[in-house]
């Protein structure tokens, strides 16, 4: 059964979203994906999120750019946490999706990431199921020591080329 549900407005998303997707995978979460405009079919959106705990789901990421109002009517019908995902547009550069998710009225909270913030909404949905999985917890403490691992190597080919390792 799917644990988070991953929601965006337009397949123009889908880059964004879909590294959100590939952290849960790497990190053994199920999750369920699709694509519902909550402004151009209110109906299939409001079912959504309607069913949403039903289907039992425990976290919803949504992302939206533009007017960005998946996330906060996600948040408005959907009893647990909502994590937004602000996406990049042309005109104002992701600001519009990112004041629009990030400033909720209060009641609704909305978790937000970085515009285009994809993968940390599927590290902090893990972390947010983490709470009560123990094993999930242990998946995230050893991708973190991955992400260290990474670093270290990477100050390692620094100091292999002459500079400094501190």
């Amino acid at each position: 059964m799917a644990r988070v549900g991953i929601v965006m407005g337009s397949d123009s998303d889908m880059p964004v979203m879909k590294k959100a997707a590939e952290v849960l995978e790497q990190l053994g979460v199920d999750f369920e994906m699709t694509i519902i405009s909550a402004h151009r079919e209110p109906d299939v959106f409001f079912e959504y999120a309607k069913s949403a705990e039903s289907k039992g789901f425990k976290v919803i990421i949504a992302g939206a750019g533009m007017a960005a109002h998946l996330p906060g009517m996600c948040a408005a019908i959907f009893p647990m946490p909502v994590i937004g995902i602000p996406m990049h547009t042309t005109s104002l550069g992701g600001r519009d999706s990112l004041y629009s998710i990030v400033q909720m009225p209060s009641g609704i909270p909305v978790a937000t990431v970085a515009i285009n913030g994809g993968t940390n909404a599927g590290l902090l949905a893990a972390k947010i199921l983490a709470t009560s999985d123990p094993e999930l917890l242990e998946r995230l403490k050893a991708y973190s020591e991955g992400l260290k691992e990474q670093v270290e190597k990477k100050a390692e080919r620094l100091a292999e080329v002459g500079y400094k390792n501190y």
